[in-house]
């Protein structure tokens, strides 16, 4: 059975909208920028904020009520209704380690039925120290072994993962070039 490794956010969520519509935007008014022209991430340049900023405010929202009741990407979630159960799958994403449990808690919810395991690279934050297994996705998956496929809207862990021979499909969003691909024509490719 082909095993398929989902990243979280803005994959099976749209964690990165969300925060810029009910996070950065209220305290921006003033601001044109709309989530068409986040294409770069972190996008912390574009907003005029330094990287700590907005990492630190990215966290802050990934812990909030509003981030863990964060419905799933409708077209993903309806992908795993019809598909889900031909394949197997995991959660892989690289998020700082003190909101790992919020979101595995959100993915159980959402995907439990078909998502049987969860894996993270946590994200460097100053000021914390915990042991590094690995760096990058790519060397998790190298070490895993397992995965057939990744779905990822970062480019680089895309090409991380067809340098281990595991094909990589980039969901699309503003900041990777595939915004204009629908998402239903991105899920076809697992079918």
């Amino acid at each position: 059975m082909i095993t398929i490794a989902w990243d979280v956010d803005d994959v099976l969520n749209d964690l990165m909208r969300l925060w810029f519509v009910r996070e950065w935007l209220p305290y921006n008014r003033d601001s044109s920028l709309t989530c068409e022209d986040i294409v770069e991430n972190p996008p912390h340049q574009l907003l005029g904020l330094s990287e700590v900023e907005y990492l630190s405010s990215l966290d802050n929202f990934r812990l909030s009520k509003v981030a863990q009741q964060m419905q799933p990407v409708p077209e993903v979630f309806s992908w795993f209704k019809e598909y889900g159960g031909r394949f197997r799958h995991i959660a892989l994403t690289a998020r700082s380690l003190q909101t790992v449990p919020t979101a595995s808690s959100w993915v159980f919810q959402y995907f439990g039925c078909w998502i049987r395991s969860f894996h993270f690279i946590p994200a460097k934050r100053k000021g914390q120290s915990i042991p590094e297994y690995d760096q990058t996705k790519g060397d998790f998956l190298r070490w895993f072994g397992k995965v057939d496929i990744l779905i990822d809207d970062s480019d680089l862990n895309i090409n991380l993962a067809k340098a281990e021979g595991i094909k990589g499909i980039l969901m699309p969003r503003p900041w990777n070039g595939e915004r204009k691909v629908p998402i239903c024509e991105i899920l076809k490719e697992l079918r």
